[in-house]
């Protein structure tokens, strides 16, 4: 993906991102962001004893009598079963990566960081599902733990993931592959999962985790999020960095440094697109500093390539 051009009009986005990212209030925040947003998670549709006629098929065992059409059995001489469709409440899962990684700042917006964007892009997505009368949870993966909100309905349910999301620290590593296998009960049903990460272990725990939820034939949807910074090399040339969630020393960048850095960042960020497109995942990268309606719009508009 190529760096985002810097045009006057960028400015109030930026300034407006900065003055959200001060507030505590994530539902002040949401009602900024989804005005005029205009549409929601899903549009599923199942079979069913609805009220939107789809098609006939025969008679089988276990049916209801009472769909079945009298009229065609007069003329066909056989039982028919009138199909019709109605509104899927397909559960919501949101995932949050609140490793250390996740707290890299960025260098061009005061106040906002990976968490924080990653954390109010979930809130709105659970805003959303809220109004639609969707079911849903909350998965936040933290200092090796899995912590969870279990999904349900309503807006107290909404005032619970707010709150969890709202105290999420970025602290330690992913949990391991066995925690997080051990933890995958949660979607029994098929659900659609929106997961938000740096990603920039992978393959990993998480994305093993998110691999295995696909293979059990549920939604999943990926938001990479990086900074303009790691998008582009512009760090401080000569800075020290260290890697939070590592134990290898300090790290130097210099000017000849930066297109190897480039080049290999881009390399890995590709290798997860191509991973997410093998396995029939929506994957979506965004950098922190473009402006988050944008971002949530985007990821939302993705439903053309929704794993079915």
């Amino acid at each position: 993906m190529q760096p985002i051009s810097k045009p006057p009009a960028a400015a109030p986005a930026s300034a407006m991102t900065a003055m959200m990212a001060q507030t505590r209030d994530l539902e002040l925040v949401i009602r900024h962001v989804l005005a005029g947003l205009g549409h929601g998670i899903h549009a599923g549709r199942e079979r069913g004893a609805g009220v939107e006629f789809s098609e006939y098929r025969a008679y089988a065992p276990g049916d209801e009598w009472r769909r079945v059409d009298w009229k065609l059995l007069a003329r066909a001489d056989r039982y028919f079963v009138r199909e019709a469709e109605r509104d899927s409440h397909v559960a919501t899962w949101l995932w949050l990566d609140a490793t250390a990684s996740m707290a890299e700042p960025s260098r061009e917006i005061n106040g906002v960081d990976k968490l924080w964007f990653a954390r109010t892009v979930l809130a709105c997505v659970a805003a959303i599902a809220q109004r639609q009368g969707d079911a849903f949870g909350l998965v936040i993966c933290t200092d090796g733990k899995v912590e969870f909100t279990q999904a349900s309905r309503g807006p107290r349910q909404l005032q619970r993931v707010l709150a969890a999301l709202a105290k999420a620290k970025p602290e330690g590593r992913l949990p391991t592959a066995e925690v997080l296998k051990s933890n995958l009960h949660f979607a029994r049903a098929p659900s659609m999962i929106f997961a938000a990460s740096d990603f920039l272990d992978w393959p990993s725990p998480l994305s093993e985790a998110l691999l295995r939820l696909r293979n059990m034939r549920h939604d999943v949807r990926l938001l990479t999020l990086r900074t303009q910074a790691e998008v582009d090399a512009s760090f401080k040339s000569g800075a020290g960095y260290r890697d939070p969630e590592r134990d290898d020393g300090l790290h130097r960048i210099s000017n000849a440094d930066r297109a190897y850095y480039k080049q290999q960042s881009r390399a890995h960020f590709d290798a997860v697109a191509g991973s997410c497109r093998q396995n029939n995942i929506v994957h979506y990268e965004a950098r922190i500093e473009q402006p988050l309606s944008g971002v949530l719009r985007s990821w939302l508009q993705l439903t053309g390539a929704r794993a079915k």
